[in-house]
């Protein structure tokens, strides 16, 4: 095994052994960071075995699993997040050190603490060929449009600002509202940091968009409007979802045309962001009105397919159907390998780190939903994974909400806000 100390923060590893994860409690770390993903080789310790002998030592564990080839802006921040969060020096690894090394010094240029030119001879001076970070940069340099995601870990939400970084404009995507079920509180600290970011950043906001009505949380389109001016849109069929969710609420004053929104889109229906074009996929069987933005080389396909090692999203609510989810994916995929797809829930399988970023060849390779499936096994497969899961626990709080593109109910006479909330409306809860 070798280990490099790069800093007083931080040591670089090859894979250890268990008996040595059980000691460096008593070289003085405090935190081991696991980079690499379990099953590269036989006899490889799993993360969870390797979190347990750390727990017992009294050390934290992160697992930030990655690949040469898949690195991602979330890895990067997941791994600067546990060094700095950490309280005391940290170990990490991975096969031979450089993916951790490449982390670390990806986040040092993203941070403006290093420049791209620095990386190579960095790695080579302790030992270590970072080609990968240095291709990576390059890569990110040449992509359109840049994406910056959002983790909101209450709901496992990502909500995303997409820039032309040509002309600095920009179109928010999925915002979050906070909403506390318990106490009835909302909040808007996801959206105003949102908008610290586009003003840190120098961005001029020209579009914000839901890819669907969310039954995990509320929408902040209409707050992010009230303060940027930018129009709101969405998928043309939120006239259905509204129609049906009317009938569910007993709301036959609900206007369900859509003039929630300042826009609605069809199929095929474009749009811009600064100089870059984007294209609206029509994407139902999670909801009836969910679309996919295919902006440059991205797509953000919310609840169509999580990350590869996730499957895809659930088809079992009104208005839902495995079979039509199907067919949309199967369009997602149709798409070049190399496009970049951006989902919109992260539930951090076996402890990883959350991640948001994959492409449509590591969906095809790596996604179990999918690879080598058919459309009869899919359905099979969907329609029973289904039959377990219970109804998010805010559906019946958001949907009122989100059919109005955000809109809080109107205040009452003594000036409080009151959501509806029919009972035994939907069937098939999961005691």
């Amino acid at each position: 095994m070798t280990a490099v100390k790069i800093d007083d923060r931080l040591t670089v590893a090859s894979q250890p052994s268990q008996e040595t994860l059980a000691t460096l409690a008593d070289g003085g770390f405090a935190t081991i960071i696991n980079n690499r993903p379990d099953g590269e080789e036989s006899g490889q310790p799993r993360s969870a075995a390797e979190k347990a002998t750390l727990e017992r030592a009294g050390l934290a564990y992160r697992f930030i699993p990655v690949t040469a080839a898949t690195i991602t802006e979330a890895d990067i921040r997941s791994f600067q997040e546990a060094v700095c969060g950490a309280k005391g020096p940290v170990y990490a690894h991975c096969h031979s050190g450089t993916r951790s090394l490449a982390l670390h010094v990806l986040g040092e240029v993203l941070a403006g603490r290093m420049k791209p030119g620095e990386v190579e001879a960095f790695g080579r001076a302790r030992g270590f060929d970072l080609s990968v970070a240095v291709e990576w940069l390059a890569r990110n340099a040449a992509r359109a449009p840049q994406v910056k995601g959002f983790y909101e870990p209450r709901t496992g939400s990502i909500q995303y600002v997409v820039a032309d970084p040509k002309t600095k404009r920009c179109a928010i995507i999925d915002p979050v509202y906070e909403f506390d079920e318990k106490s009835g509180a909302t909040a808007t600290h996801q959206a105003d940091e949102i908008l610290a970011y586009v003003a840190r950043e120098g961005l001029s906001v020209e579009w914000i968009l839901d890819t669907h009505p969310h039954a995990d949380h509320f929408s902040a389109a209409y707050y992010l409007k009230q303060k940027t001016g930018a129009p709101t849109a969405i998928g043309a069929r939120v006239t259905d979802v509204q129609k049906l969710w009317q009938g569910l609420y007993n709301w036959p004053e609900l206007a369900t045309d859509g003039s929630q929104w300042d826009r609605l889109f069809a199929e095929g229906d474009s749009f811009k962001v600064g100089e870059l074009t984007g294209r609206v996929m029509f994407s139902p069987g999670h909801t009836l009105a969910s679309v996919t933005y295919v902006i440059g080389d991205a797509a953000f396909v919310h609840d169509t397919v999580f990350m590869p090692d996730s499957g895809t999203a659930r088809a079992d609510f009104p208005g839902g159907s495995a079979k039509a989810l199907w067919a949309s994916i199967q369009a997602v995929l149709a798409l070049p390998d190399d496009t970049r797809l951006f989902t919109g829930h992260d539930y951090e399988p076996g402890g990883r780190a959350a991640r948001w970023e994959s492409t449509v060849g590591e969906q095809k390779r790596a996604n179990p939903h999918l690879a080598d499936m058919t459309e009869k096994r899919f359905v099979a497969l969907r329609e029973a994974r289904d039959r377990t899961l219970p109804m998010p626990k805010l559906i019946l709080h958001a949907l009122q909400v989100n059919i109005r593109g955000g809109r809080l109910p109107e205040p009452e006479a003594n000036g409080r806000r009151y959501l509806k909330f029919p009972l035994d409306a939907l069937s098939g809860a999961a005691w």
